[in-house]
């Protein structure tokens, strides 16, 4: 027989009303998705505490209303309360009304979790400053997001829940290129994008070659020298606008059509 909040059982128990927007109602059960949902809880319970005990990670949460006040984390629950739960606001800063959030999350950086190595080699190709390893531990990323302000993207939920992860999203595709449209599409990356600006190889800027440094035995199918080169100080790797290029550009106009 299905309880309404199988987590809280006993007696003495204390109701609240909550209210899940947007992607967030992907982490909750089929019957309170997209609708006002009752929740029991024993007290004292902390706004944050219900919305994980719920099972949506709290980086994946950019504002909270508690009776139409925006609250924070730490806000505890009081009798007869609705709580209002909205996903983090790319496209918007809200930071003067956010209890939740610091400041705004416009500075686009990424770090990929071990399980989205092809995902993390796309948004490189697109420009965009992205860590990968594919031996990383969790607690690595989550230092790394934190000491240079990165949003984690991963499959895993458990690696969002960590008290100590501020910002992170849950990617939902399967495929790759799925994966790679959905990044771009929830964080509004379409104008930034810019090819030919990062190492795929170790994420550092390329830095475009004068003419009297670009070596003169690269040259394309006709043996013409190409003009264009970038070269990457970190791991001393050369690029060039040859048909890798071309092939690139059009994966890249694959990724933002709809």
């Amino acid at each position: 027989m299905k309880q309404d909040t199988p987590e809280i059982t006993g007696s003495l128990k204390t109701k609240v009303s909550f209210r899940f927007y947007a992607e967030l109602n992907d982490f909750l059960r089929k019957d309170r998705r997209q609708v006002i949902f009752t929740y029991y809880y024993h007290g004292p319970v902390t706004v944050k505490e219900a919305i994980e005990n719920l099972g949506v990670p709290h980086s994946a949460v950019d504002l909270i209303l508690v009776n139409g006040d925006p609250v924070g984390f730490d806000q505890h629950l009081t009798e007869n309360d609705f709580i209002s739960v909205y996903p983090v606001f790319e496209l918007l800063d809200i930071s003067s009304i956010s209890k939740v959030r610091k400041g705004s999350l416009r500075q686009i950086r990424f770090i990929v979790d071990c399980h989205l190595g092809r995902l993390a080699k796309n948004l490189r190709i697109m420009g965009f400053d992205t860590l990968y390893r594919n031996n990383y531990e969790d607690e690595e990323i989550r230092f790394l997001s934190r000491l240079q302000n990165r949003i984690i993207l991963t499959k895993d939920k458990g690696l969002l829940m960590a008290r100590n992860v501020n910002r992170g999203y849950y990617i939902r595709a399967i495929d790759p290129r799925e994966q790679t449209k959905e990044v771009i599409r929830k964080f509004d990356l379409y104008g930034q994008i810019n090819p030919l600006s990062r190492c795929l190889i170790c994420n550092h800027k390329l830095i475009k070659l004068p003419p009297g440094a670009i070596p003169p035995d690269v040259t394309d199918n006709d043996g013409k020298p190409f003009t264009e080169f970038f070269r990457c100080y970190n791991c001393d790797k050369f690029f060039w606008k040859g048909s890798h290029y071309k092939h690139m550009i059009e994966e890249i106009i694959r990724y933002v059509q709809p």
